[in-house]
């Protein structure tokens, strides 16, 4: 925000914040619009059947490819750990980055993985919730993308301990503590 007069911040004027939410609202679903035209032509090249959902929550654009009932070809695409799924998102941000200029934060979810693979850490961080609070130790986690850690210190948080993330690159994990 720009100063204003002696270095105090300026005023904004309340129309610029009542038009702002509408605004970033409105870019989110473009977002979404966008990742999802390029899911779907993916889906078509490859010769794989998926109805496309998009959802705005907590700021961020949500794209998910529900399989049709008893189809799971669309597994293969979230690969080992989830790798491909990374990588098709990524791709899908950059489809989105290409078409507005801005960097996307979006979320895709293939199959459900998504979902599923939440329901896990939200129990691998209860464990260690757990741990944390019989011996006062810290718990190490394994290493995890950034949205895994996500979940897992939202629900660290949630139980009031102490969560960080340590490493660099494919060794970044979560260190759960009691605090000071």
């Amino acid at each position: 925000m720009d100063d204003g007069v002696d270095g105090a911040p300026a005023q904004q004027d309340s129309s610029d914040a009542t038009n702002a939410a509408p605004s970033s609202a409105r870019r989110l679903e473009e977002e979404g619009d966008i990742a999802a035209d390029y899911v779907e032509e993916l889906l078509d090249i490859s010769d794989l059947d998926g109805d496309i959902d998009i959802e705005v929550r907590n700021g961020r654009t949500y794209v998910s490819v529900i399989a049709a009932e008893g189809d799971d070809r669309l597994r293969d695409l979230v690969g080992r750990d989830g790798k491909g799924l990374e990588a098709l998102q990524e791709l899908a941000r950059l489809a989105v980055l290409s078409a507005t200029g801005v960097r996307s934060r979006l979320v895709l979810d293939i199959a459900g993985h998504r979902a599923d693979r939440s329901t896990q850490l939200e129990g691998i961080a209860q464990e260690a919730i757990d741990s944390v609070r019989g011996d006062g130790e810290p718990v190490h986690l394994k290493p995890m993308g950034a949205y895994e850690r996500k979940v897992v210190h939202d629900v660290i948080s949630e139980a009031g301990l102490v969560s960080a993330s340590e490493g660099e690159g494919p060794r970044r994990h979560v260190v759960v503590s009691a605090g000071e």
